[in-house]
């Protein structure tokens, strides 16, 4: 059943349904009624799926409107296609389609809060999902680290979660969405495991960012460094005066600091760097280049009949897949038409590492004083002080 107020215009009818669904989240999150209105006011758009030829969405209550913000009715669940110009859906072309609901929405089976926009981009159907900032941290946090760890090292990944994802949206401003949900920015899969210890966290740390200077940080974090985190310029080189590297044996003895194997066909390797952009024919070897003094390798040589090419080593992973090297601090032996990497760590290394995160945060150390260690110079303040 379909109920809207016919004596406003359907812009305002729009804009004054998204401010109740948003109002109606905000306030059925258990703790809701301590969020100001500066954080309420702060949403973020992330990318959740991208260039699919359909798109799935049900839930209870949905509405569901066109590119002008009038009502469409459907019947749920839609399946939405690629059409000739544009999006299709039982028949009928649209430019934009936007999704709500008071409570979750589900894109391809998956749970999400706030809105779902649905456009056509790079040959596909691109999904937007916009809700509030610390409703889209509440869902991060187990997608990264798992909340059961020591609460101090769970607000520290919060206070760095808001503040990447604010400074990408400050970077990002005038695009259509501020973040992907997987690796290349923060992985992300909506309300899915969401619990009251990730809650917790958010809550405690609300509104909270690092800054340096004044202004928001870069924010960068990985997994496990492997004893030392990395400076920035040596992985993207640019040079912050916060990410210089710092020692950090504390996460030695977690699973993400395990000695890492795989062996890949040199074919496949050749494929990977080509669909990433790489000139590289007729592949038979792949060499380390020269180690930095914390032990990643700055460059990977490769060898092929028609040209060698020298690429750095996060080129590398990304190249071949973070999951699949999973840092830049291996070693290279080539046997029998594959290539055997060793290695150990889990990332770029760059800022601050969860697990030697949850070591400090179990050795006693508050969320501030892990994150003053990680990120030396920055300070904690309120995103509303900043701006």
């Amino acid at each position: 059943m379909w109920f809207y107020p016919q004596v406003l215009r359907p812009r305002y009818r729009m804009g004054i349904i998204i401010l109740l669904t948003l109002a109606t989240i905000v306030l059925s999150w258990p703790g809701g009624n301590r969020i100001n209105a500066a954080v309420l006011d702060e949403t973020i758009r992330i990318a959740i799926v991208k260039s699919a030829s359909e798109v799935t969405v049900a839930g209870d209550g949905l509405l569901v409107t066109n590119e002008a913000g009038d009502p469409v009715v459907v019947s749920l669940p839609v399946t939405v296609r690629v059409g000739k110009d544009g999006l299709q859906v039982e028949g009928k072309p649209f430019r934009r389609l936007s999704f709500s609901s008071s409570s979750v929405l589900y894109v391809n089976n998956k749970p999400y809060r706030g809105l779902a926009e649905l456009s056509v981009a790079d040959n596909g159907i691109l999904v937007i999902n916009q809700l509030p900032l610390e409703e889209y941290l509440v869902g991060l946090i187990n997608c990264e680290i798992s909340s059961a760890w020591p609460i101090e090292a769970v607000k520290a990944q919060a206070i760095i979660a808001r503040t990447y994802a604010i400074y990408r949206k400050m970077a990002r401003t005038g695009f259509p969405y501020h973040m992907e949900s997987s690796v290349i920015d923060q992985v992300y899969e909506g309300c899915l495991i969401e619990d009251s210890r990730a809650r917790r966290a958010v809550l405690e740390t609300e509104g909270e960012v690092l800054s340096f200077g004044g202004a928001v940080i870069q924010a960068f974090y990985h997994s496990s460094c492997g004893g030392r985190t990395e400076a920035s310029e040596n992985v993207w080189g640019t040079s912050l005066p916060y990410l210089k590297g710092v020692e950090c044996q504390y996460c030695l003895t977690s699973p993400a600091s395990t000695a890492w194997e795989c062996k890949i066909a040199l074919k496949e390797i050749e494929e990977r760097l080509r669909t990433a952009g790489y000139t590289v024919s007729g592949l038979y070897d792949v060499k380390p280049g020269p180690l930095n003094f914390r032990g990643r390798l700055k460059q990977v040589i490769l060898l092929a009949s028609k040209g060698s090419v020298t690429i750095s080593g996060e080129q590398f992973r990304k190249a071949i897949g973070y999951g699949v090297i999973k840092s830049t601090r291996f070693t290279v032996k080539n046997a029998k038409n594959e290539i055997s990497f060793s290695g150990s760590g889990n990332g770029h290394g760059v800022g601050l590492c969860q697990w030697g995160a949850k070591q400090r945060a179990l050795d006693g150390f508050g969320s501030g004083e892990i994150l003053s260690y990680y990120y030396p110079g920055t300070e904690l303040k309120k995103l509303s002080d900043i701006r």
